[in-house]
């Protein structure tokens, strides 16, 4: 299972930039909120990254029943 991470960058001019990393899909639009509510930011751009157009695949836990 990948690491979902945030990348946030501060800027010398005062800009804020935040990429995620491990996201896949229209969940990493999410991530925005989550800057939102960290910091009273108004967002003015958004690029949507090679991961948003892919689908997240969703590990099934094994759960298998054991007997001796």
């Amino acid at each position: 299972m990948s690491d979902k991470k945030m990348k946030i960058k501060l800027l010398p001019n005062g800009e804020i930039q935040m990429e995620t990393v491990g996201v896949k899909g229209k969940k990493c639009l999410d991530y925005i909120d989550v800057l939102k509510k960290l910091v009273d930011v108004k967002i003015t751009d958004t690029q949507l990254s090679q991961e948003y157009y892919e689908t997240e695949v969703l590990e099934k836990e094994n759960n298998e029943l054991k007997f001796d």
